[in-house]
């Protein structure tokens, strides 16, 4: 007989969970009450990690030895002025009138030592004082953080592809230097500007471009800009393959394609090539998609070259893409609509075409760009929109190599990789990515005489954003090694840091030197 005691060792369950850091459930309703504290606090806590990250690999370093100061004197020196403007892009707003909003931030203004950001009209007038004289030695500077982030974060590209890209920015009213009226799709017949931009498409950067004015891109102006390439490229890229539509088909952008070393594929716009008709293959025996290829030399080219195409049945086409006519009909009866390209590659035609196509994404990257602030037009002088151009593609990179090192602090587990907030923030938009990186609340304390910036521990993104933070202070002190300067861009007396090219098994190409 089993007789149950009363007396036994019976132990009441414990939580498991911790109550202390649980926040206590609250209701807020119409009749909630509301007051004003005195305590500094900022919605873009993530700021603290863009500073990190800019001394990591010494931004005001570099930006002090290449930039081109104006002649305008700010009191707050050169670079505190251009830091604002980045940081006002970073944070999301493309408006230089958009810092009335950040002016008394707690943040910019603990970054830039002020108890208060000057009025815009003080950042407009540093604006109005730039010019195209400034907008090279940006470009440089974004060339110089390449080359020391892609070394950081051990990026093996020594095959790139550059995708190079026009759009359209309309402009209203009749004071905008240099806009005019050209080929603007959703707004025919209004002036505007049209800026060229090439993109990096394996990490979505922009390398290299300008502002236009409204006219269709000319000949001369596509092979000058690749023939930029070379300076704006890190010395790790041995291979570069140029992809551009039917705007850039010319013989000079071939010809300066060749003479820099680079591979391309441009779509074509005016010749019309000759293909053998009992050249066209299919993939397989049901595809009614044909390929072919041929040599031809255009009326006014030097000499002949590749030009694959695509053949797609009318029929097989959507309703809307049968009535635009892109590409020119090679044969009389019409069926097929053909997509023909120029190229200096030797894979099959469909390999080709396939290849070209990648360069899809760079219309994102072009849209991305407008909505960061490259469609903003602070001035009515062209100069001004030009340096303001050049800027906003600065902060632009500054926030891609940003999403690049925040993805190296990723722990190595399967695990994390998986479910940590970092994971996969490469292929984020900024819009996104700001959710995780920016717009985290902040509290600025002065505690023994020093500032220290505290996070809520109910958010759940700090934990994450903490290690992070540690990742930067620890290469910090480290002194992470970097690439040394490119030899056409490196600052007379800059003390070269970290390792060597040597060390990393890199050939700087001859067309870069």
């Amino acid at each position: 007989m089993v007789k149950v005691s009363e007396n036994g060792s019976h132990v009441t369950p414990e939580n498991q969970g911790s109550d202390e850091k649980r926040p206590r459930a609250r209701k807020i309703g119409p009749d909630t009450k509301f007051d004003t504290c005195s305590e500094c606090l900022s919605p873009f806590g993530g700021l603290l990690g863009l500073v990190k990250f800019l001394d990591l690999f010494r931004f005001e370093e570099i930006f002090e030895k290449l930039y081109l100061p104006p002649s305008r004197k700010p009191k707050q020196g050169h670079y505190k002025m251009m830091l604002a403007i980045v940081m006002l892009l970073f944070i999301g707003f493309s408006r230089l009138w958009h810092f009335l909003y950040v002016r008394l931030d707690p943040m910019l203004c603990s970054i830039l030592n002020v108890e208060k950001l000057p009025h815009s009209t003080t950042y407009w007038r540093y604006v109005n004082s730039l010019g195209i004289n400034q907008a090279q030695p940006l470009l440089k500077i974004a060339a110089a953080m390449r080359e020391r982030v892609w070394a950081h974060c051990g990026l093996p590209l020594k095959t790139i592809h550059v995708d190079i890209d026009t759009t359209v920015e309309t402009v209203y009213g009749d004071s905008m230097q240099g806009a005019r009226k050209g080929h603007n799709t959703k707004h025919r017949g209004k002036k505007g500007f049209r800026p060229v931009m090439a993109f990096i498409s394996e990490t979505h950067e922009f390398l290299a471009g300008k502002l236009r004015k409204g006219t269709t891109i000319t000949a001369e102006e596509t092979a000058k800009l690749i023939r930029s390439f070379p300076q704006y490229l890190p010395g790790i890229v041995h291979k570069v393959i140029v992809r551009a539509d039917g705007e850039f088909f010319s013989y000079a952008a071939v010809r300066a394609a060749l003479a820099c070393g680079y591979l391309f594929i441009i779509a074509n716009r005016a010749s019309k090539p000759v293909f053998d008709p009992s050249r066209w293959y299919t993939l397989k025996p049901s595809d009614t998609i044909a390929y072919n290829d041929c040599t031809y030399k255009p009326s006014n080219w030097d000499e002949a070259h590749r030009f694959v195409a695509m053949r797609i049945p009318k029929e097989k086409l959507p309703d809307a893409s049968k009535s635009e006519k892109q590409q020119l009909e090679l044969f009389e009866d019409g069926r097929y609509k053909y997509r023909i390209f120029v190229t200096c590659l030797k894979q099959k035609p469909h390999k080709v075409i396939k290849q070209y196509d990648g360069r899809a994404d760079a219309e994102n990257s072009v849209g991305e760009t407008a909505r960061e602030g490259a469609a903003a037009i602070p001035s009515t002088k062209f100069k001004n929109n030009y340096a303001f151009f050049c800027i906003v593609m600065l902060a632009y990179n500054i926030f891609r190599w940003m999403k690049l090192v925040a993805a190296k602090a990723v722990p190595q587990d399967e695990d994390c990789k998986v479910c940590h907030p970092f994971a996969g923030i490469v292929q984020k938009t900024l819009r996104i990515a700001r959710l995780t990186l920016l717009l985290i609340a902040a509290k600025i304390v002065s505690s023994a005489n020093q500032l220290k910036v505290r996070y809520s521990i109910h958010d759940a993104r700090v934990p994450a954003y903490f290690d992070f933070l540690e990742y930067l202070d620890q290469n910090r002190k480290a002194h992470t090694p970097t690439l040394p300067w490119k030899p056409n861009c490196q600052p007379p007396d800059l003390p070269m840091q970290g390792i060597s090219c040597s060390d990393l098994d890199v050939k700087i190409p001859k067309d870069t030197l």
